[in-house]
């Protein structure tokens, strides 16, 4: 199965976009594959703990959840100039949860074999 990299630019500013990536990162980490989400933009926001909460959308499995799934299977990353602009430091984010740059993306989409979604 291929990896897959999961970038979400869409915080509480487009609900259903950032719940689209979510879902389909916790789908692709229950059906077996190396996932990597992206938190990106306002995305950010959601590497901190509680903030999840916050993203109520219906009929959608909760965001808190989503992202609890993805930290148990795949990888989950806070941008690190996102992180840098709104004063979210390593000792602020969710267990599990790492801060890295544009390179580690870059590394992760090139790799041989490699997915990459933008929502």
């Amino acid at each position: 199965m291929r990896a897959l990299v999961i970038k979400t630019t869409s915080g509480l500013d487009r609900p259903e976009a950032c719940n689209q990536a979510f879902t389909v990162a916790a789908t692709a980490v229950a059906a077996g594959a190396d996932v990597s989400l992206w938190l990106t933009g306002e995305a950010a926001w959601f590497g901190v703990p509680g903030r999840a909460l916050e993203l109520e959308l219906e009929h959608a499995t909760p965001l808190a959840d989503l992202l609890e799934a993805v930290l148990e299977g795949g990888k989950v990353t806070v941008c690190t100039q996102c992180a840098a602009r709104r004063g979210i430091t390593p000792d602020d984010v969710l267990p599990g949860v790492r801060i890295a740059g544009a390179a580690v993306f870059v590394e992760e989409s090139l790799a041989g074999g490699a997915q990459a979604l933008v929502y």
